[in-house]
């Protein structure tokens, strides 16, 4: 009888912590942000600094958890053309998943077009966070995300 409520309570423990986490890891952390907690950058080609661009739309997330957690879906009015003309590509880019229930940001399908080419990633802002940058897809569309990766600082 004391194994089978052992058993259970080992069982049950298991299972809240496994909720818990699961909690945690999909909306615990975030916070969404408006226009005015997360405004869009990308690094010009001449000063080599950060300068804001004029977008609309803005839906962006963000966790103290994690420097890695940032994502964002807006809409600019720039094209592709004028803008590699300005700021600094991104070679690098490698979209991160964005939690289930953040539907505007599909972290496959913004690969998949910066892989053919249907979208071109900038720098947004070089080490927003010790040895993180911020990278903005754009699309043709004027469709754009963002969100923040590792940069050579901290991969191998």
């Amino acid at each position: 009888m004391n194994g089978k409520i052992v058993g259970g309570f080992i069982v049950v423990t298991a299972l809240i912590a496994g909720v818990a986490i699961y909690y945690l890891q999909e909306y615990g952390y975030y916070v969404e942000l408006g226009p005015e907690d997360a405004e869009i950058q990308l690094t010009s080609l001449t000063s080599q600094e950060p300068e804001p661009i004029l977008i609309e739309g803005l839906e962006a997330i963000d966790a103290d958890s994690s420097p890695l957690r940032f994502r964002a879906c807006f809409h600019t009015d720039r094209t592709i053309a004028g803008l590699t003309e300005q700021f600094i590509i991104y070679d690098a880019a490698v979209p991160l998943n964005a939690p289930g229930w953040f539907d505007c940001f599909d972290a496959e399908a913004i690969g998949e077009a910066l892989e053919n080419g249907e979208a071109i990633a900038f720098l947004g802002e070089r080490n927003i966070h010790d040895g993180v940058d911020r990278v903005v897809a754009v699309f043709d569309d004027g469709r754009a995300y963002a969100w923040h990766q590792l940069n050579e600082t901290y991969q191998d």
